[in-house]
C-alpha cells in the first residue's frame, strides 16, 4: 500500500458512476483471473463470471454510492477457499493499481481504503473459522 494520506469515503463524487464501478470490477477481475497467485483460486471458485462481475459491481455500488443493490453475505463464500495472507496482499495490489487507473486520486483512495477494510475483515473471519488468531494487516 502507498503512504499517501487517507481520505474519507464519499457517497457523491463527480467521477463516481455506475459505469466506472463496472469498469473497475471487470478490469480488476480480468487481471485477477490471469494472475499466477490468485487466478487459480478465483477460476476454481467462480463458475459464472458474468454473474459474479455483476454481483460484485452491485456490491461496490452499494458500498460507494449507497444504492443498496447488494444484499448478500460476502464473507460466506470466501470461508471455504484456501486463502492465505499473500492472496489478500496480491488482491489488494491488483485492486489498488486498477482503482488508480480508473478513478481520480481521491476517489481511488476511497475505494482502496474500503478494499483494505474488506480484506482485513475477510482475513480475520477466515482465521477465526480456522481457529487462528487474526489481526488487521491492511487498514489504517
Amino acid at each position: 500500500m502507498t503512504d499517501q494520506p487517507r481520505v474519507s469515503i464519499h457517497t457523491f463524487h463527480p467521477d463516481l458512476s455506475e459505469e466506472k464501478i463496472a469498469r473497475l470490477v471487470a478490469t480488476f477481475y480480468g487481471r485477477a483471473r490471469e494472475d499466477d497467485l490468485i487466478g487459480p483460486i478465483f477460476n476454481a471458485a467462480v463458475k459464472d463470471w458474468d454473474h459474479h462481475i455483476a454481483q460484485i459491481s452491485d456490491f461496490w455500488s452499494s458500498m460507494m454510492m449507497k444504492t443498496s443493490r447488494y444484499n448478500g453475505r460476502p464473507m460466506r463464500p470466501h470461508l471455504v477457499l484456501p486463502l492465505k495472507p499473500e492472496h489478500f496482499d496480491r488482491w489488494l495490489a491488483l485492486f489498488e493499481a486498477t482503482a488508480r487507473e480508473i478513478f481520480e486520486s481521491d476517489l481511488a483512495e476511497a475505494f482502496i481504503i474500503r478494499a483494505c477494510r474488506i480484506a482485513d475483515s475477510f482475513e480475520m473471519g477466515i482465521a477465526t473459522v480456522r481457529g487462528e488468531v487474526g489481526k488487521p494487516r491492511h487498514s489504517v
